[in-house]
C-alpha cells in the first residue's frame, strides 16, 4: 500500500507514545490506515489515538510537498467546521446560565438580520441554526474564494464582516421552512457566534478563549478574527479547486469568512483534550450535554456517512461496534475528523493537509468518507 519513498521520506513507520504504551497491534493498525489516508491522495496525514492507556500518534506522507517533509508531530493547523462543536458548546453554556434558550427566535436576538426573500428570523429558533434546521441558505456557496484558485488569490487577505456575509445568505431563498427537513448551512453558525456575541458582549472568538480553551488549558487553540498565518509548526496546505487544475498552496489565508463556523486553529492533541472534556461533562451539564445530543437524521450526509444524525453542533456516526461522537471540518488546505466514545475515554483526531483529494494510481477510490476505515477500527478494534 504504501510507497517506499514516502516511507522512508516521511518517517512513514514513526509512531510517537505519550504515557503508558499502547498496544503493539494498534499501533500497526493505526500506521496502516494512516498510510491509506495518503494512499486516497491526501498529501499528508497525522492521527493521533488517545486512550486510557495513553496516546498513539502516527503520521505519513508529507507536510511540505516540495521540501519532502513530514507533518510535524505537534501540528497546528485549521480545524474547519470542527469549530461548530466550540461554538454549540458556548450557545449551550449560556443556556444552561439562563441568558438564553434554544427556542429563542433568531429575531429576538438579531433584529432584521434575517430577512428577505423568504428568510424569517421570526420563525427561526436558535435550536434550528444549531441543528441545521433552520432552512437557511449558506453563504459559503456565494463566496468566490471557495470557487476557484483566481478567487482564492483575490480574496485571500480579505476581511468578511458576520452581517455582510449573512446579507449574502439572503440573496437567495431558503430550502425549506424551519424545522421541516434538514440541510447543513455554515449560516446558522454565523449566525450563533453573533448571538454570543449578543448575549454577553464579547465576540465569540473572547468566549471561546475564557469559556474553553484557557480552562481545558488548549494552549495550541486559538480562535482567530482574520490572522491569515498559522502558529508554527504546521504543514502547508494544499487544494485543487477544479479537477485537473494544479494545485495550490493555501497555508496563508485569513479565517475571517469562516467565522465561528469554521476559523478555529488547533492540534491532534487540544483536539482530543477538548472532545474528551465535553463527554465527561467538563463543559456543559448534563442537561445541556443532553440536548446536544438529541439528534435528528442528516439524511444528506448518508453517502459519505452511512446513518448519521445530527444533534447540536455535534453528530453520532454508527459503528460495528456501536458508534460514536464526532463534527470534523472541511475548509481549504485542511480536512479534519474525529470521533470520541460517549464515555469520554477514547477519542481519535485525524488531519490531512489538503480538502481536495484524488487516489493514487491503481488505488480505488473510497466509496464513503476516507476517514471512516480508520476510525471503525479506533473504536472497534
Amino acid at each position: 500500500m504504501r510507497k517506499t519513498a514516502i516511507a522512508i521520506l516521511a518517517l512513514s513507520g514513526l509512531l510517537a507514545s505519550t504515557g503508558a504504551a499502547a498496544a503493539a497491534p494498534a499501533r500497526s493498525v493505526l500506521q496502516r490506515d494512516t498510510d491509506a489516508l495518503v494512499d486516497q491522495g491526501a498529501p499528508g496525514a497525522l492521527v493521533e489515538m488517545a486512550t486510557p492507556d495513553g496516546n498513539v500518534k502516527a503520521r505519513s506522507g508529507y507536510g511540505d510537498t516540495a521540501a519532502k517533509t513530514p507533518v510535524p508531530l505537534d501540528a497546528r493547523f485549521r480545524i474547519g467546521s470542527a469549530t461548530k462543536m466550540f461554538t454549540a458548546t458556548l450557545v449551550l453554556q449560556l443556556v444552561g446560565e439562563g441568558k438564553l434558550s434554544l427556542e429563542d427566535t433568531v429575531e429576538h436576538w438579531l433584529p432584521g438580520v434575517v430577512s428577505g426573500n423568504g428568510n424569517d428570523g421570526r420563525k427561526i429558533t436558535v435550536r434550528q441554526l444549531l441543528q441545521h434546521t433552520a432552512g437557511l441558505p449558506d453563504y459559503a456557496a456565494g463566496l468566490d474564494g471557495l470557487k476557484s484558485a483566481a478567487g482564492f488569490r483575490a480574496d485571500r487577505f480579505r476581511t468578511f464582516a458576520d452581517r455582510e456575509l449573512v446579507a449574502l445568505a439572503m440573496k437567495s431563498p431558503p430550502s425549506f421552512a424551519p424545522g421541516t427537513d434538514w440541510e447543513y448551512s455554515n449560516t446558522g453558525y454565523l449566525l450563533a457566534g453573533m448571538i454570543i456575541g449578543k448575549v454577553t458582549g464579547h465576540d465569540w472568538q473572547h468566549e471561546a478563549q475564557r469559556r474553553i480553551i484557557a480552562p481545558l488549558g488548549l494552549h495550541d487553540t486559538f480562535a482567530p478574527h482574520g490572522f491569515p498565518f498559522l502558529p508554527s509548526p504546521h504543514p502547508s496546505a494544499y487544494q485543487q479547486f477544479a479537477p485537473g487544475e494544479p494545485t495550490v498552496d493555501v497555508t496563508v489565508m485569513s479565517p475571517s469568512w469562516a467565522g465561528a463556523a469554521g476559523a478555529i486553529i488547533s492540534t491532534t492533541a487540544d483536539l482530543n483534550t477538548f472532545l474528551r472534556a465535553l463527554m465527561s461533562g467538563k463543559l456543559l451539564r448534563p442537561a445541556e450535554l443532553k440536548q446536544m445530543q438529541t439528534t435528528v437524521p442528516a439524511h444528506r450526509f448518508d453517502r459519505a456517512f452511512p446513518g448519521l444524525r445530527y444533534g447540536l453542533g455535534l453528530m453520532w456516526l454508527p459503528t460495528s461496534c456501536g458508534g460514536y461522537w464526532t463534527h470534523g471540518g472541511d475548509i481549504p488546505g485542511f480536512k479534519t475528523r474525529d470521533g470520541v466514545s460517549a464515555d469520554g475515554k477514547r477519542s481519535v483526531v485525524v488531519t490531512l493537509n489538503s480538502d481536495s483529494l484524488t487516489p493514487k494510481k491503481d488505488v480505488p477510490p473510497s466509496p464513503h468518507d476516507v476517514s471512516l476505515p480508520l476510525l471503525e477500527h479506533a473504536f472497534c478494534g
